[in-house]
């Protein structure tokens, strides 16, 4: 594997890190897990560990809340703050979640008073009290833009002292960033300003929080590299044959994935700066809908994204084969991608916050997945189980047709993740969600809608929204 930069090279070997990515991961398939509801089921990673003061930036999106629910299983005491953008966003596409999802607050404001930020709700909050209800936990909620609203977010942090926050509060959609003009500068505007704003927050509260961000696979970029891609930082030999261990060179492969990267700089830079702690997991495609919190009350479901802009590829192939529409497979499907279960990006987070680095070391960097898999093997294997064929489009994305991908997760491993991989019995889990509300699917919106390039844009004309039809 090589990279240039500066006449560098990368050594051939990497002794951080062992080889072959399959034989060194232990994982777990979906048919020894189910979502029951007891404590053994939860599965607590902390084996005794304090409880902390968690504030989740972005707690009522896909990831984020029900991240939020399981910390706050565990013992946490959690508290969420989200502008409620991904709700926004609904309406500007036209698209709701499959799954009806509850608001989180009614009339819920953010207040700015002598007494500091305070959430005010006149009436239920919705999802946070069903969610006191069936646990008897608290769940604070504030209504706070990140990205904007810097004053309330450092007199938050003031107020709430957390020992760590996590950042979900990013636009994670790269079709989205690729829409057009104005959602590539909102994605960057939103992204890069709220990083930027946390990691100023923290210095400005003079509150020694972690922060534990949810990155993205796609940092490292999709090309075939040619051996394993380590977990954030890489061997290479400079000229003179000096040996370094440096950030693994970015290769975004849209604005979503860019903002990433720029918040992988900027994570260096304050920890070296201003010695933040600070930990960046670099996710793959997360799958799946319930965990065992979403599931105790109709009222804490999670939402499901089917739509070509906000769906993740398992969950639009699973939506398609319940529904009896062909699989959308761009281009070859020969794409290969990092996956996980919703229910273990919870449990990652954990382990993260439960792990962070000591004040003055660098950047702590996981590399979040639990396997890799080609995407036509994927719908291959959804196909399989729900009779529906592929249907393979023009690919809307810039991108290599086929790439392979070779990825180390041994951190979380080491630390006791035991990963769910790809199954059937997990699949019908899925599948059971969309048969239930598959009456609010608009079939008009499966189709991509989002092309990354004018050249990509005109290979896709001829696909008809309206061309699609399901079965009711």
């Amino acid at each position: 594997m090589k990279f240039f930069f500066l006449l560098a090279t990368v050594t051939s070997t990497a002794t951080a890190f062992t080889t072959g990515f399959a034989p060194s991961v232990v994982t777990k398939s979906a048919s020894s897990y189910s979502f029951s509801l007891n404590a053994e089921a939860a599965a607590a990673t902390t084996n005794g560990t304090d409880k902390k003061k968690v504030i989740i930036l972005g707690g009522d999106g896909f990831c984020g809340w029900p991240t939020s629910l399981y910390l706050s299983d565990q013992g946490h005491d959690v508290v969420i703050v989200d502008n409620l953008s991904r709700r926004n966003i609904d309406t500007e596409l036209g698209c709701d979640s499959l799954t009806p999802i509850q608001s989180p607050a009614t009339h819920m404001l953010c207040a700015h008073s002598g007494e500091g930020v305070r959430s005010i709700a006149n009436d239920t909050h919705v999802r946070v009290q069903a969610w006191k209800e069936v646990s008897g936990k608290d769940i604070k909620f504030v209504n706070l833009d990140v990205a904007k609203e810097y004053d309330l977010l450092v007199q938050l942090i003031k107020e709430e002292q957390p020992d760590s926050i996590v950042h979900f509060a990013e636009q994670r959609a790269a079709p989205y960033s690729m829409k057009n003009s104005k959602c590539k500068r909102y994605t960057v505007d939103n992204n890069v300003s709220g990083s930027n704003n946390l990691c100023c927050a923290v210095i400005d509260s003079e509150v020694d929080a972690h922060i534990v961000h949810l990155g993205t696979m796609g940092v490292y970029g999709y090309g075939t590299s040619g051996g394993e891609i380590p977990e954030g930082y890489i061997d290479v030999i400079l000229p003179g044959g000096r040996e370094q261990n440096i950030l693994h060179p970015a290769y975004p492969g849209s604005v979503y994935h860019a903002t990433k990267c720029l918040d992988a700089l900027l994570w260096q830079f304050y920890q070296k700066n201003d010695s933040l702690r600070i930990t960046d997991l670099h996710q793959g495609i997360v799958w799946g809908t319930n965990t065992p919190q979403t599931i105790r009350d109709e009222r804490l479901i999670n939402r499901f994204d089917y739509d070509g802009d906000y769906g993740t590829v398992l969950n639009r192939f699973l939506m398609q084969g319940a529904m009896g529409v062909p699989l959308t497979v761009y281009g070859t499907g020969g794409q290969t991608r990092a996956f996980i279960h919703v229910t273990d990006t919870a449990r990652c987070i954990e382990i993260a916050i439960n792990n962070p680095p000591q004040a003055g070391e660098r950047v702590e960097i996981f590399n979040q997945i639990a396997e890799t898999r080609r995407v036509r093997d994927v719908a291959e294997m959804v196909a399989k189980q729900t009779g529906v064929e592929a249907n393979f489009l023009p690919n809307p994305r810039q991108e290599a047709a086929e790439n392979e991908l070779d990825v180390s997760n041994r951190k979380f491993c080491n630390l006791g993740l035991d990963p769910i991989t790809l199954d059937e019995e997990l699949f019908s889990e899925v599948t059971e969600v969309v048969n239930k509300y598959k009456h609010r699917c608009d079939p008009t919106k499966i189709l991509p809608a989002s092309f990354w390039n004018k050249k990509r844009a005109e290979e896709c004309a001829t696909l008809d929204p309206n061309s699609v039809k399901v079965e009711v």
